[in-house]
């Protein structure tokens, strides 16, 4: 990927592809309580609580982790990691693992592609993994979003119930349920989070700052983590309430945007930034350091397998 020398042999396809989809995971076990206590604080205030769950309100991130492990026990924090992990390996082994091939395509294959180009092939590839992954994403949320309290009526019990749920009352349309939003989203931040890790490891490599190790992915990955939740903040939040919302409660994307505006005011668009930034900051030093020693792994298990045959 991003930074590779020119006596480097570029890993295939396939390679890319399968540790794309398992560094994303390992970095989803690692930040999934953040991505949970994200999700809490940008509903919070969505409407109001009743019954066991009334009372209840979150306060930063740490606040949160521990008012959700004390009303709802321990594994509260990791609801959802099911279909989680599964978004992880439809998505991310997508808009990560296919992100060099489509750049190179847009380029004509030159070495050196222009900002523009890298930008194109983060939201294409962004949009391809959304396409695919949609319903991973609605169930998740979902799960994130479910208080798990006596006296309060959970929507979901299983994974694979909520899918099968999702789809008896709500069709086909309920599991792509806000597509367009989540492609606005990750197409954002594909392209912010790739091509930032990309520029900024290019910077430090071409200035010699750092060598092509750790050190170096970490530093262009927390980057990277910063300048995609400052772009990407507002459209996440809509992104969340509008996946988790019932049937009927909001028209549209849109309608959802002008509904939190009015009735919150512009602060609800950064509602959770502090979770969401400690999440995609960590998200993405997991992910990109395991991605690359993952990359370099396999690509030495290749070797030697081709050269015992």
């Amino acid at each position: 990927m991003v930074g590779l020398k020119p006596s480097d042999v570029p890993p295939p396809l396939g390679v890319k592809v399968l540790s794309a989809g398992t560094a994303a995971c390992i970095a989803d076990l690692v930040t999934f309580p953040l991505d949970t206590a994200k999700v809490r604080l940008q509903i919070q205030g969505e409407k109001a609580t009743v019954g066991a769950a009334e009372g209840i309100r979150y306060r930063g991130v740490f606040g949160t982790l521990s008012t959700m492990i004390r009303t709802e026990g321990p594994r509260s924090i990791y609801n959802g990691l099911v279909a989680g992990l599964q978004r992880q390996m439809a998505f991310a082994s997508i808009r990560i693992g296919l992100y060099d091939s489509v750049r190179d395509f847009y380029s004509g294959g030159k070495e050196n592609a222009s900002i523009g180009i890298r930008i194109l092939a983060g939201c294409t590839t962004g949009a391809m993994a959304v396409s695919c992954a949609q319903p991973t994403d609605v169930v998740k949320v979902r799960f994130q979003a479910q208080q798990n309290l006596q006296g309060v009526a959970r929507r979901y019990n299983g994974t694979m119930q909520a899918y099968r749920q999702i789809f008896q009352l709500e069709g086909l349309k309920g599991l792509w349920k806000g597509t367009l939003p989540n492609i606005t989203r990750n197409a954002l931040v594909n392209c912010t989070e790739l091509v930032s890790y990309d520029l900024i490891k290019q910077a430090i490599l071409t200035r010699k700052l750092l060598s092509d190790n750790l050190p170096c992915h970490f530093v262009s990955a927390f980057g990277a983590g910063f300048i995609t939740t400052v772009i990407a903040s507002p459209v996440d939040v809509v992104k969340t309430r509008y996946l988790n919302s019932p049937p009927g409660q909001y028209k549209s994307a849109i309608n959802c945007s002008w509904t939190m505006m009015t009735k919150e005011g512009p602060s609800a668009f950064y509602k959770g930034f502090v979770p969401s930034f400690l999440r995609l900051g960590s998200w993405n030093v997991v992910m990109f350091v395991s991605f690359e020693q993952l990359k370099r792994v396999m690509m030495a298990t290749k070797k030697k397998y081709e050269a015992t045959t």
